[in-house]
């Protein structure tokens, strides 16, 4: 039986584009034992079931908003350093994120061997790998799998895992949702240049009203700025839901639509089976965009080039993708 622990500490998006290699390898070898180091907002999410059990057998749980806030706090540097009482509790440990700190995670928590990409998302991370495997695949969750078989020895084909139902955030989000049919509008995003603009969302909402939807704006915390902008400036179509994360899959399971870019709450609904569109503009949907059964529809303009750089302002081409050109990409799902 071997003793196998994940590293994929990263965003929302990120923790969902790595669940379907996972639960691909518990079905394939389910007396494994599968740990997985994540950060801890994420935790929710690896509650998930292969329909059988979960996927995960123990999560092991990273402050990093706290480590960004003081990276060179002492608190932060005994949380890292920590990693290394993991050590002789793993034969495998794969890197899923291509950072240099998750590989050093990684290193730290020892076993037989570090796995990781062989051209990982920081090239420095490579040098901590025992193992390097060629990236294969098109999209990230495909890669995943391919990162992981090779890894594990495993032939692996990624499959959705089931998420979790919490009793609690399951009763909230059918109290507020009740009968009506749901849209729920994801206008974050990990970088500017991937955020469809406020006053867009604004008037989207005013559109879907008109054809029956209830528009809820997903909020991780009260006074979310970029919420209260799209709800201000929606004539009352729009309404701020602040959730966590169990609270965002009980909602979204009960959404009738969703909208939003590459975020972590669009991915989500792909997860989910919810219908959805999804406004990309520098990161390529091909590699990127929603992975699941769901029906979704990609709207991305031409004059969008692909490019990972977090920059502040919001990319041309997605600039240029209209209220109109949304509304034409719904009337497609219903």
């Amino acid at each position: 039986m071997a003793r196998v622990l994940i590293v994929r500490v990263g965003a929302m998006g990120d923790v969902l584009h790595a669940l379907p290699a996972v639960a691909a390898l518990r079905q394939a070898r389910p007396d494994w034992r599968i740990d997985w180091v994540v950060d801890e907002r994420w935790l929710p999410l690896l509650a998930a079931s292969d329909g059988r059990g979960p996927i995960v057998d123990r999560a092991v749980p990273v402050a990093i908003r706290q480590w960004k806030r003081s990276p060179l706090a002492w608190q932060t540097a005994k949380d890292f350093l920590a990693f290394r009482k993991l050590r002789g509790q793993y034969d495998d440990v794969v890197d899923m994120q291509g950072t240099l700190r998750s590989a050093a995670i990684g290193r730290l928590a020892g076993g037989r061997s570090l796995a990781g990409y062989a051209d990982p998302r920081e090239s420095f991370a490579a040098q901590m790998y025992g193992r390097k495997v060629q990236r294969q695949g098109q999209h990230v969750v495909e890669q995943g799998a391919a990162l992981l078989s090779a890894a594990m020895g495993v032939k692996l084909a990624a499959i959705m895992p089931e998420l979790p139902k919490e009793p609690w955030a399951e009763e909230w989000a059918e109290q507020l949702v009740g009968p009506d049919k749901v849209c729920v509008l994801a206008a974050g995003a990990g970088w500017r240049a991937k955020q469809w603009p406020a006053e867009r969302f604004a008037e989207l909402a005013q559109r879907l009203r008109e054809i029956g939807y209830r528009c809820l704006v997903s909020a991780a915390r009260s006074g979310d700025p970029l919420a209260e902008e799209v709800v201000a400036g929606s004539d009352g179509a729009a309404e701020v839901v602040v959730c966590n994360v169990a609270g965002l899959v009980a909602l979204e399971r009960r959404a009738s639509l969703v909208v939003g870019g590459d975020t972590g709450p669009l991915h989500l609904a792909a997860a989910l089976g919810v219908p959805a569109v999804a406004l990309f503009g520098p990161t390529d949907p091909l590699r990127n965009g929603p992975w699941g059964a769901g029906k979704k529809v990609v709207v991305r303009d031409a004059a969008s080039v692909t490019s990972y750089k977090r920059r502040d302002e919001v990319d041309t081409g997605l600039a240029k993708v209209s209220v109109e050109r949304v509304m034409e990409a719904v009337q497609q799902m219903i």
